[in-house]
């Protein structure tokens, strides 16, 4: 067993510990409480009996007032007697006048420090619980009883014996439910904890696994107790093992990314190279050879400055979409700018852009992305759907933004390619799209862009021939 191991269990053992020292503290308090609050009822309830027999007494020696004596009194106590009382009589200074038990009254102490006795006299009643008699030598217990009409005190007492003492003893039959409940407690609790150390075991093994870079992929961390917790500690490590792929997935594709710019990138660059040490170790080339080869160098370089222009505006939309601006657009008057910027080129392929939008179609959305999406569709067109095609763009408006479709004529495109046009990089005739200049980057900064407006895009083919993008853009207004 590892010291880590040691550690649970001992955590385990100190948490139940704990929690049940808790409920025996807890428990034994109001036991405690418990018995003391019973004694004292049953103390007040004897009190009180006693106190009923002095008033009763009490109320019998009125009627024979004036003519009291041992005999007499006696005869009142007898008939008035519970099993083993004993009855004195005590003056307001504390000289016992009647004792059922002891005649000798000359050598009996003053009773004005007794406790029962103190009270009578300055509340009207007292009593005192398991008190030596000086007088018989025996443990009592007093309720004395003031009559301030009559100047005396009436005191009975009943020997503190074991018959009485079990009598004010509090009912055993609670401390033993009390034990019950506290054993119960206890096996729910034992229970309780065996799962939370379940819980705690299974996540210690993952946090290990997880911390060694250890296979993740066992039954056992998936045995959780089917409560709550083990719910709660399944989803954290399903969660986890699904940012683990997530992780996984973005690595590969950020090392497909590279190794795709890196290629992109090596072509132009190992062109303008050539060409330039073509142009520098022969001094003999002509003239226009030489304007011919820095044409072609400068050609290169555009087609460079596009591809860091496409994979500089994707790692923006990757990274930082929150720091994209928002604004009232007018897609309408965008699209009408495209059409001015690339009539030239469709005038050269013999294109046409069939333009059916509406005169306006206001939305809140970032300019220059919106710009993108629409430029790189067209030049996408203008690129691949060849001479004497048109290009057709059409919008409706939802109740949530716009609907667009941007369709061509052309030659379209094969159905197994249609699911992949939007993956960076990927080009359907990777030859012809580098011979037209084309980045591989354009119709996956317009999926981005399109997700950035809250929409989406899929393309399809039309039945005449050529392919249509269908997507929407929602109007984000504030």
């Amino acid at each position: 067993m590892t010291n880590t191991d040691v550690q649970h269990h001992s955590l385990g053992r100190r948490l139940f510990w704990s929690v049940l020292s808790l409920f025996v503290i807890l428990a034994a308090f109001f036991i405690v409480f418990q018995q003391a609050r019973e004694k004292e009822y049953k103390t007040d309830m004897l009190n009180l009996k006693l106190q009923d027999y002095n008033i009763r007494l009490h109320d019998a020696l009125q009627q024979e007032k004036g003519m009291l004596n041992d005999s007499l009194t006696d005869r009142f106590v007898a008939s008035h007697r519970m099993p083993r009382i004993r009855v004195t009589l005590i003056d307001r200074k504390g000289e016992v006048v009647y004792d059922n038990e002891r005649k000798d009254y000359g050598n009996i102490l003053n009773h004005s420090n007794r406790k029962e006795v103190a009270e009578a006299l300055k509340k009207g009643s007292g009593y005192d619980i398991s008190r030596n008699s000086h007088t018989l030598n025996g443990v009592f217990f007093y309720s004395a009883t003031f009559f301030p009409d009559d100047n005396i005190i009436i005191r009975s007492a009943l020997p503190y014996d074991n018959s009485l003492a079990e009598s004010l003893q509090t009912d055993q039959h609670f401390i033993w439910f009390a034990l019950a409940i506290m054993l119960a407690l206890s096996a729910v609790l034992y229970r309780f904890i065996h799962r939370l150390s379940r819980n705690i075991d299974n996540l210690r093994v993952f946090a290990r696994r997880a911390d060694h870079n250890e296979n993740l992929e066992t039954e056992d961390l998936a045995e959780f107790p089917d409560d709550e917790l083990g719910e709660i500690s399944e989803y954290i490590i399903k969660l986890y093992l699904r940012l683990q792929h997530t992780k996984e997935e973005q690595n590969l594709l950020k090392r497909q990314l590279t190794q795709n710019i890196a290629h992109e990138l090596k072509t132009p660059v190992a062109s303008i190279q050539g060409y330039l040490e073509t142009i520098l170790q022969n001094d003999h080339i002509n003239e226009k050879t030489r304007l011919q080869f820095l044409d072609r160098c400068y050609a290169q370089s555009i087609r460079l400055s596009s591809l860091l222009t496409d994979i500089s505006t994707l790692n923006r939309l990757d990274d930082a979409p929150e720091m994209m601006t928002f604004e009232d657009v007018d897609i309408a008057r965008l699209v009408s700018q495209i059409q001015q910027e690339t009539a030239l080129a469709l005038q050269q392929k013999k294109m046409r852009m069939d333009n059916q939008l509406p005169e306006s179609i206001p939305v809140r959305g970032c300019t220059s992305m919106l710009y993108s999406i629409f430029r790189n569709l067209t030049d996408n067109a203008i690129a691949y759907a060849g001479e004497n095609t048109t290009i057709t763009l059409r919008a409706k408006e939802t109740a949530q933004g716009w609907d667009f479709d941007f369709s061509d004529n052309g030659v379209g495109v094969a159905p197994e390619h249609l699911a992949r046009l939007f993956e960076r990089f990927y080009r359907v005739d990777k030859g012809r799209s580098r011979k037209l200049g084309g980045t591989g980057l354009g119709l996956a900064i317009v999926k981005n862009a399109v997700l950035l407006h809250g929409g989406n895009i899929a393309a399809t083919s039309n039945e005449n021939g050529g392919i249509c993008f269908h997507f929407n853009i929602k109007n984000n207004k504030k």
